[in-house]
């Protein structure tokens, strides 16, 4: 199974790949979603967990739901 830390990498890459899909700078999406930039650029870094009321957040911004953001995440490996 992958690290904890790859797949928060993981999930930052999609709200990354989302956001500048849809045209937001990176301070213009924070303000929307009420977090600060810093906090933002942690999460799509893979630096920073997020609470699922802040996915929730970041979701409802993106115009996705929690469960297609989150699709294969862990990825599952066979034992």
């Amino acid at each position: 199974m992958n690290t904890p830390r790859v797949e928060l990498l993981r999930l930052g890459f999609r709200i990354r790949a989302a956001r500048t899909a849809l045209g937001y700078s990176q301070g213009g999406f924070a303000a929307v979603c009420g977090l600060s930039r810093e906090a933002v650029a942690g999460v799509e870094r893979g630096e920073r967990d997020v609470t699922f009321l802040v996915l929730c957040t970041l979701c409802a911004t993106l115009g996705c739901d929690v469960a297609a953001l989150t699709q294969g995440l862990p990825e599952i490996t066979p034992r």
